[in-house]
């Protein structure tokens, strides 16, 4: 090939390796979000509702999904452009090749020596029109060229960057629907708490006594309880203290004799409800009551040493999480508290 074909055909080249990049990277699968901080969730001093959460993290599913729709759509009409600047790249290519042709066969004529062997005044002026045109051709045909070169490069920048959007809005919808799933099966579910339930709680001070390795060593019965005249273990005082501390005042009952359990070792506690006695729930507010209060010792059970908490009808353990339970009493008047 000679030079000045060389010439011509190097943008053209330039432009289909561009293109020939255009079509690596392959579109993500679509996958679910969670993200920038949602709109509405501003702080305050209400707590939320899990259902709140719930619903925040659908609204922002179905808002990062909407991004997700448009960077799909976009991608879309990127690669018809990319399409179009190649076939015009293509129509573009035998013209070049044609005029490379021509002035290989005709050999490279200066303008000046064009314009020197123009014989007579119509000769010179006809020339110099003609070299005028070709200059002109020639400008616009490598002009031509290099914008659909220019074309295809900023449209596979542009490519990129709504992949990296999509990547983007992909970890977000997860991130969201797992954390959304996740506190919701923590606290027992829709279906059980009836949404009634706080979406975070106070965060507990770890109960002294914890190994190094995060083992609770078995403790006996040392320290006075604050709701019987019998006694307690140190670790079952933190956990009435810092549950006290988070808010919940209502009537509570620890040490009690008698029975295989550990209410009589002094490493239980029941909550109560009510401000005084024990009566089954019956509105949302003692309903949430009890949700909240669960919810508490939950989410601080590896901070307090929880052995495992009873609400109504159902017995959570950190090992296996809620299950049915049907003892002597079904836990719907008051909520129950064991410690390690």
């Amino acid at each position: 090939m000679t030079a000045p074909l060389r010439r011509w055909l190097a943008p053209v080249a330039a432009v289909f390796a561009a293109l020939a990049i255009l079509a690596g990277p392959a579109i993500p699968a679509l996958a679910a979000p969670s993200t920038p901080k949602p709109s509405g969730h501003e702080e305050d001093d209400e707590p939320k509702l899990i259902t709140d959460v719930i619903e925040a993290a659908n609204r922002d599913y179905t808002q990062a999904k909407a991004k997700l729709d448009k960077s799909k759509k976009r991608q879309l009409q990127l690669a018809q452009e990319v399409k179009l600047a190649e076939q015009e790249l293509e129509a573009l290519a035998p013209q070049i090749s044609e005029m490379a042709a021509q002035s290989y066969r005709t050999g490279r004529i200066g303008p000046i020596a064009v314009l020197l062997e123009s014989g007579a005044p119509d000769s010179f002026v006809e020339r110099a029109t003609a070299l005028d045109q070709l200059n002109m051709i020639n400008a616009r045909k490598l002009g031509e060229v290099n914008d659909a070169k220019e074309r295809a490069e900023q449209a596979k920048i542009a490519v990129d960057a709504e992949i990296r959007e999509q990547q983007k809005q992909t970890a977000i919808m997860a991130k969201k629907k797992h954390d959304a799933e996740k506190s919701l099966a923590l606290v027992g579910g829709e279906g059980f708490t009836g949404g009634l339930v706080n979406a975070t709680s106070p965060v507990a001070r770890i109960a002294p006594g914890r190994g190094s390795d995060g083992d609770w060593p078995p403790e006996s019965c040392s320290e006075n309880d604050p709701t019987t005249s019998g006694c307690i273990t140190s670790r079952t005082l933190h956990a009435y203290k810092e549950t006290k501390k988070a808010g919940f005042h209502r009537f509570v009952g620890c040490y009690r004799p008698g029975g295989p359990w550990e209410h009589p070792k002094g490493r239980a506690c029941d909550w109560s409800l009510q401000n005084s006695g024990f009566a089954p729930w019956h509105n949302n507010d003692t309903r949430m009551y009890g949700n909240n209060l669960a919810a508490f010792l939950i989410r601080n059970a590896d901070r307090l040493g929880i052995y495992y908490v009873i609400w109504n009808r159902q017995i959570w353990f950190p090992a296996t999480g809620w299950k049915s339970y049907s003892g002597p009493s079904n836990h719907t008047d008051h909520v129950h508290m064991s410690l390690l």
